[in-house]
């Protein structure tokens, strides 16, 4: 059976308090205690200085940041420094801001939500916390070199060409997408455009320049005649949907019939939807890079497609029709057991011992409590036992694949030991702790995964160490691993398949790590890199390795996370950000990002693929379900891949009405999935 990755935590997750929930919540709900502490508390100012930072790659800042009263006096105040782009300014915890490349970023300045112990009160009237932004501008450095990159076959009569060059600053970098100016010096023959793309218009000598920053390259060149007579297009989809793939081949023949292999090719193509409405953008073409003359394209709107290639004078088009994907479905939903007095985190469901199927979740920012369930008849899901443990939150829970030992993540426990706990659930109606395991791990555990006798538990959102419990009464750490080159790492989540590790790690993205497949000769003790893929945002937060059957090609679905306006654990529903980008490790050597699945205005959290299905917890957006089969390529929401959608309106939770879907598992024809706000769910997919 295909495990479910770890739950991801959120960004800012991690330095939220926990807050216990006295009964006086009950009687005075937390938004009107928000509301009164709000009219009731004295006006507060959060000061920043500088306001904004004009830096040198390696130059470091201080911010000071404070919170003042009407008078000027400083107020005691927590503080959060987090930077919105952390590959180009980094910012630690006291506010140190360092310049790493060049670019723009907002650091933000936030106040902290209040301390663990203080009750619910407290925590409600923490709903507009103070907030600030200061904008880091990193200068590039001055360049020594530049060097230009002309196409080695030369140029052609009637064909437009791209031509790039190579930067090298004075610390040895290459500047990524310098801003080139570019000349000719015989515009008749040929000249640029705005976007330095250069079109052939004759035969002749010219020459070409390329400027940056007072730095110049120069290239002369000999524009020929082009011997391209008559062009073919041929494809190798017949009846393509909206979201399939098609492959196009041009063949190029001279007057004499012969192949011409060394002259370029445009291809482009003219949409004709059947969306009289005002369509978007409907589809996307792409050469394949590699392969001479070939691209590939995906519609995301049903209608007519034609695919026109040129060279020079000579001109091929073809047509294909492109019909709707139509694989819409419908979620039913069989259950809900019901948890309404803190949040619910993630979940594992699993086939007991007895035959019958049982489901474990834990909960957030409360009292370190999991909760047992039997789903047997997922229409009435009892929660049959509750463990109890030192802990603030339980964000993760696992069970081993025999199903004897279940796995607790702890954080924010009081005598700052946490680590895991390991439970025996032989008899889930009476599990018991049998051990717990801190060595290195006081921290915190935000994540884990069972693989055979081995845990695998974060430390701290720094590394995850691998842990022997083959004696699950004394488990031992065996090895460790840790993005390497970075002072300070951060990992979000680990998932173990076939022996490979798949590490979420934020701004350093998705690794793949053999502890035990042997494609590197890995093992747990000894982890070694396979390969890794990090996408610019730095949100990278879950992964989950798909290797298609019917395609072969091997995809890591990579989710994000982000909250740009918090997370509001009270009071009124958050608005998580991010989606879901399709990585295509086929290739491990060079990995490629191929497509995308974006929800408009929601934030994805976790993910589970089965049977060409994707499901998401796609947080504010509800349970999502969506066809991953063939090539992937382009926006799969756009393309109509969506098979169903299930918002878990609650009245009543924890935060009502406020959907927060926290991690899906499909189990016996069902998919059970928590909800931060309201607990445990079961729908059906009817299709």
């Amino acid at each position: 059976m295909r495990q479910l990755s770890s739950p991801r935590r959120p960004l800012c997750v991690a330095l939220l308090a926990c807050l216990t929930v006295p009964a006086l919540a009950s009687a005075h709900p937390a938004h009107l205690l928000a509301q009164e502490a709000q009219e009731n508390a004295p006006a507060r100012e959060l000061r920043i200085e500088p306001t904004e930072l004009v830096l040198d790659v390696g130059e470091t800042a201080q911010l000071d940041a404070r919170v003042v009263d009407t008078a000027g006096n400083d107020l005691e105040a927590r503080l959060l420094y987090l930077s919105r782009g952390r590959r180009t300014v980094s910012v630690t915890r006291e506010g140190l801001v360092k310049a790493i490349k060049p670019g723009t970023v907002e650091i933000i300045v936030r106040e902290r939500r209040r301390r663990a112990g203080e009750n619910q009160e407290g925590r409600a009237a923490v709903g507009a916390r103070l907030s600030g932004t200061v904008e880091v501008t990193v200068r590039p450095p001055a360049l020594a070199s530049l060097e230009l990159m002309a196409p080695e076959a030369g140029v052609f009569q009637g064909t437009a060409v791209s031509f790039g060059v190579r930067a090298v600053d004075v610390n040895g970098d290459q500047r990524e997408n310098p801003a080139v100016t570019w000349n000719t010096t015989n515009p008749a023959v040929a000249s640029f455009d705005a976007h330095g793309e250069l079109t052939v218009h004759g035969v002749g000598s010219f020459d070409v320049t390329a400027a940056v920053d007072g730095q110049e390259a120069t290239a002369s060149l000999e524009a020929k005649a082009n011997p391209i007579a008559r062009v073919v297009i041929e494809g190798d989809v017949e009846a393509p949907r909206t979201g399939d793939v098609i492959h196009l081949r041009v063949d190029a023949h001279d007057a004499a019939g012969e192949l011409v292999l060394d002259v370029p090719v445009d291809m482009t193509f003219m949409a004709r939807p059947d969306d009289t409405l005002g369509p978007g953008a409907s589809g996307q073409i792409e050469s394949i890079p590699g392969t001479a003359r070939a691209w590939r394209f995906v519609a995301e709107q049903p209608g007519r497609y034609t695919f026109v290639a040129s060279s020079g004078g000579a001109l091929a088009r073809t047509t294909v029709r492109v019909d709707a994907r139509d694989v819409a479905g419908k979620f039913e939903l069989v259950g809900h057991a019901p948890v309404r007095d803190t949040h619910t985190s993630d979940l594992w469901v699993w086939e007991g011992l007895d035959g019958r199927d049982y489901c474990v979740t834990g909960t957030w920012g409360a009292n370190g409590d999991a909760h047992f369930f039997d789903v047997t008849d997922p229409s009435k899901m009892e929660r049959i036992a509750t463990v109890n443990i030192d802990a603030r939150t339980v964000n993760d829970v696992k069970v081993s694949a025999d199903g004897r030992i279940c796995v607790l993540s702890r954080e924010g426990a009081s005598n700052r030991k946490n680590g895991i706990v390991l439970v025996d659930v032989t008899d889930p109606r009476d599990p018991k702790i049998l051990s717990g395991f801190d060595d290195e791990l006081t921290g915190g555990v935000h994540n884990v995964f069972i693989d055979g006798n081995q845990v695998y538990a974060l430390s701290a959102g720094a590394r995850y160490d691998a842990i022997d419990v083959s004696d699950p009464g004394s488990p031992r750490k065996v090895g460790t691993y840790k993005v390497a080159d970075r002072a300070n790492p951060s990992i979000h989540d680990v998932w173990i398949e076939n022996g490979l590790a798949y590490s979420s790690n934020w701004s350093d993205g998705v690794h793949i790590v053999d502890v035990g497949n042997g494609i590197r000769g890995g093992s747990p003790e000894n982890p070694v890199k396979v390969s890794s893929y990090a996408y610019p945002s730095g949100w990278n937060h879950a992964a989950f390795p798909y290797r298609q059957p019917d395609t072969g090609r091997f995809y890591v679905a990579a989710g994000d996370e982000a909250f740009p306006y918090g997370l509001n654990v009270t009071g009124k529903p958050t608005r998580p950000r991010g989606w879901i980008h399709f990585l295509d490790f086929t290739d491990l050597e060079n990995p490629v990002e191929s497509a995308r699945y974006q929800v408009p205005e929601a934030g994805t959290h976790n993910l589970w693929i089965e049977d060409g299905v994707m499901y998401v917890a796609y947080y504010n957006a509800g349970l999502r379900a969506v066809d991953v089969t063939g090539e992937l390529m382009g926006d799969l929401y756009r393309q109509g891949r969506e098979i169903a959608w299930f918002l878990p309106d609650d009245p009543e939770g924890f935060v009502a009405n406020a959907p927060m879907a926290w991690g899906p598992q499909p189990h016996k024809g069902h998919i059970f999935f928590s909800d931060w706000n309201s607990g445990l769910w079961a729908v059906k997919l009817n299709r």
